[in-house]
């Protein structure tokens, strides 16, 4: 089935703009779904409200017709002032955006809080822009200032993730084949550096619960470290080229990766056995061959917050959405260029970037049935370990390990 368009924002261009350097490589919604945020190109990155991204693309008559996605009632309000639109000027080119929000319960693991500059609010909301030349840069989100400016990384910063428990930690992966740890809390201290990439890190991601973060990078390297003890708990082998993306279930108990070998793996992260693969080449390219250029390289890979649909972006000019228990996509839509893709907050509509522009597809709908949300409620506070443990049929256990 053919994807239904939603709407499009389209970067202005002028005729000396070069080719180079307005990719849109990072997309990224606001955790409440107040704010979207995207790489223009060059040095810029657009902060927008998302309702007024909605509305607008409904006056304007696009394609989405009444039943248009709409942000889950009360996302739009999530500041006390009206949000407001922004333009801003990193001072190089943009790789990465995060937004994070703050949680006051969570305090910083630094001891002399009395010393820091920032005190973040409930109603706190920051924007994190990481650059090509090493540096990440923190926003105010509502009123669009710089509020802090962390250098370490020595290559571009290639990815950032925060925790989502609202402790306002901060992870960074960069071409300097290091993960950083930052405690924006601790005014952007950085507290740890993870090492164990032999080559570029490409992306990272925290599981639902901020105790796992994943990473992914060159030489097909999948890495899962222990965020409380900052370790490394495992290695995940299978891909058989560069590991672009990766992403968590809502749940926690799947993990999707892609990769240049063509490929999507969905992961069991507790025991690291691959549960699906979703191909972009037919035949698959064998391992040997999979190493190789092709036109088939998956750039982008994101969970629904179904936790049964997965979208994914390849050098096919196509964009994919797939469902976890089916081997073929159930929908898909035509994108030249595409560099990465995320679903909105409430998950109506997947967001895609090309060369500075986005471009909007309404996602499959599907009421979930009892049975899956128990399985998520469960997964959510029991991993693969425990559940093998319960007294309960074989087939149930196979059900909530998502092997059927």
């Amino acid at each position: 089935a053919r994807s239904r368009t939603v709407g499009e924002l389209l970067a202005p261009t002028s005729p000396f703009d070069k080719k180079c350097g307005r990719e849109n490589w990072t997309v990224a919604f606001a955790p409440d779904g107040s704010y979207l945020a995207w790489s223009q190109g060059h040095r810029i990155v657009k902060l927008v409200p998302w309702a007024q991204c909605l509305n607008n693309f409904l006056l304007h008559g696009t394609k989405n017709g009444a039943n248009a996605a709409r942000p889950r009632p009360g996302a739009e309000s999530g500041h006390k002032s009206k949000p407001c639109e922004h333009l801003l000027d990193c001072g190089d080119i943009v790789w990465s955006l995060a937004f994070g929000s703050s949680v006051p319960e969570k305090q910083s693991r630094c001891v002399n809080i009395e010393w820091h500059r920032f005190k973040f609010g409930q109603d706190q909301l920051l924007l994190a822009t990481g650059l090509s030349n090493g540096r990440i840069k923190i926003w105010d989100a509502y009123t669009g200032k710089l509020l802090l400016n962390l250098m370490d990384h020595t290559e571009v910063v290639r990815d950032l993730t925060f925790a989502p428990d609202g402790s306002l930690i901060l992870v960074s992966a960069s071409r300097d084949k290091t993960l950083r740890v930052w405690d924006l809390k601790d005014d952007g201290n950085m507290m740890k550096v993870l090492r164990g990439h032999p080559n570029w890190v490409y992306g990272c991601a925290f599981s639902p619960d901020s105790s796992i973060l994943c990473s992914v990078g060159a030489s097909k390297a999948v890495f899962l470290w222990d965020m409380d003890k900052y370790s490394m708990l495992r290695k995940l082998e299978g891909h058989h080229n560069d590991v672009v993306a990766c992403e968590f279930s809502p749940d926690g108990a799947l993990l999707a990766t892609a990769s240049y070998d063509t490929r999507v793996y969905v992961w069991d992260p507790h025991v690291g056995v691959i549960l699906r693969e979703f191909g972009h080449l037919f035949p698959p390219p064998t391992p040997i061959f999979a190493g190789g250029a092709n036109d088939r390289w998956v750039r982008s890979v994101c969970f629904s917050h179904d936790g049964l649909h997965v979208a994914s972006l390849a050098d096919d000019k196509m964009v994919r959405f797939w469902r976890i228990d089916e081997e073929y996509p159930v929908q898909v839509a035509p994108l030249n260029n595409g560099l990465c893709c995320t679903f909105s907050t409430d998950g109506s509509v997947l967001a895609a970037g090309q060369d500075g522009s986005l471009y909007f597809w309404a996602t499959p709908s599907q009421v979930s049935s009892l049975q899956h949300l128990c399985r998520m409620a469960i997964r959510r506070v029991m991993p693969t370990s425990q559940v093998k443990n319960l007294p309960i049929p074989c087939k149930v256990v196979e059900f909530l390990c998502y092997q059927i």
